[in-house]
């Protein structure tokens, strides 16, 4: 069975994909490959962060792999926080402090001018091929926070194709279902099951 790593230590993540991809292929995760670097997300984009931590598995690991990339893009912000979304309101990667951050920005700003957006790019590296696979869902912010599921920006994110819940509301077959993620990983899993 071909072996590809999910270049992740997230389990829940790795356990959805291994049961979407089945016996075609054997996922693996960093931690399968005793790899514990620091891998770099150095790009300007999020497509150009998932090729990097891809590209690196590849060149030093020597397996194929993919990668994923996530960012919250606010029209208000100008499209900010963008590839900085883990680290809007400093490298700890606190997401109470980044929702603070866009929440106390917002304030003021009426429902119909929160739009926004997530996005993820999925970039694969299998036989020697480079290819990136996308997923995006529009929304709007809320003005506080709304549930305790998901993670990251999910309690303050209203995907426009829901019926006016949170994503932190929502279960994560319900989010899985119209979320960036699962959309570019639907598009990831179809490749690679062709």
């Amino acid at each position: 069975m071909k072996k590809i790593v999910f270049a992740t230590n997230n389990a829940h993540k790795l356990q959805e994909l291994r049961e979407i991809v089945g016996d075609k292929f054997q996922i693996l995760s960093l931690n399968d490959i005793d790899c514990h670097d620091d891998i770099p997300e150095t790009q300007p984009t999020i497509e150009g962060n998932a090729e990097q931590k891809a590209r690196f598995i590849k060149d030093k690991y020597g397996y194929d792999c993919f990668s994923d990339d996530t960012c919250l893009e606010i029209d208000a912000f100008g499209g900010e926080p963008g590839v900085y979304s883990a680290r809007y309101a400093g490298d700890g990667h606190d997401s109470e402090a980044n929702m603070k951050k866009v929440l106390t920005k917002l304030e003021g700003v009426p429902m119909e001018k929160r739009t926004a957006r997530f996005r993820t790019a999925v970039a694969l590296i299998l036989n020697g091929e480079f290819h990136i696979f996308d997923g995006r869902v529009e929304g709007h912010i809320l003005t506080a926070k709304q549930g305790d599921s998901g993670f990251g920006y999910d309690p303050i994110f209203q995907p426009d194709e829901a019926d006016g819940r949170s994503f932190a509301q929502m279960s994560a077959d319900e989010k899985n279902a119209i979320s960036h993620r699962g959309r570019a990983v639907k598009k990831l899993v179809q490749f690679l099951c062709k």
